[in-house]
């Protein structure tokens, strides 16, 4: 083979690498397009009116986002039933549509790190290991409604699933709140502090919310009762997933009792719920 053929060869393949590499990112953007354009399925609408209320509250224009977004979601990432339960649409469209709502303010592809979400039919037993400071082996078995994995998974108990969304103005939502770990995730650690536009950002962030945080975790250690679930105060990134579920559910409440916790939920999600 002369060098002149060679060369011609190695040109080639390049070429067709690029166009394999730059047509993948193209087409997958093109599906998402032609899925998202599709009318939303007749017989999901009902699903939506029956099992999340708070669909009715939105905007139009969000409400026609989330249509949109609820076959993506459902597309890309499997829901997969647990100890024997079979996941039906009902079910699927519930948990699509509960975690597209956070995301409205973002990009279509916000949930890209998201593989699969596990369900099971109600809480679920977590067995954690855990090694104290004098080397001991502590087993600990305790009870969940959600997890959720730096690996791209979900845990969701759907009996949770199904009392939080039922009732969308008491705080709760299993849903949202193992969201939230996933957008806290972007950075590459769940602690927190989620993914912010540049360093003033996140310096803005953490002048808000290290405070709030400690404030929470001294009310929790003295019992003294408040807005926040004392269960935000375990660590930074349950903090942010607790804030979330109230920013969401209960906007008016956290904007009136922690204004500036309020103002960066509403910059990073790009939302602002007291407008619904």
């Amino acid at each position: 083979m002369t060098p002149t053929v060679a060369a011609l060869l190695l040109a080639l393949a390049l070429g067709a690498a690029v166009a394999f590499i730059l047509r993948e990112p193209l087409g997958h953007a093109w599906r998402r397009h032609r899925l998202g354009a599709r009318p939303f399925p007749a017989a999901w609408r009902p699903i939506l009116r029956r099992r999340v209320p708070a669909v009715r509250a939105l905007p139009a224009d969000l409400q026609l986002r989330l249509k949109r977004r609820i076959p993506l979601f459902l597309a890309e990432v499997p829901i997969l039933g647990c100890r024997g339960l079979e996941v039906d649409d009902e079910m699927r469209v519930t948990i699509a549509a509960l975690a597209c709502l956070p995301t409205l303010g973002r990009r279509s592809d916000a949930l890209s790190g998201l593989k699969q979400v596990l369900l099971y039919p109600g809480p679920f037993v977590v067995q954690q290991r855990q090694v104290d400071g004098a080397g001991l082996v502590h087993e600990d078995r305790s009870v969940r409604a959600g997890e959720s994995w730096m690996q791209g998974q979900v845990v969701l108990s759907w009996d949770d699933v199904l009392a939080g969304a039922a009732t969308p103005g008491d705080g709760h939502n299993v849903v949202i709140h193992e969201i939230a770990h996933q957008l806290d995730g972007d950075d590459g650690a769940m602690n927190g502090t989620p993914l912010l536009r540049g360093p003033r950002a996140a310096r803005r962030w953490a002048s808000v919310m290290e405070p709030a945080y400690q404030a929470l975790r001294e009310r929790a250690e003295a019992g003294v009762p408040g807005l926040l679930d004392p269960y935000g105060a375990t660590n930074r990134a349950e903090f942010f997933a607790v804030l979330s579920e109230l920013f969401f559910e209960r906007p008016q409440a956290l904007a009136g009792t922690h204004p500036a916790v309020f103002d960066e939920l509403r910059r990073y999600y790009r939302l602002d719920p007291l407008s619904w």
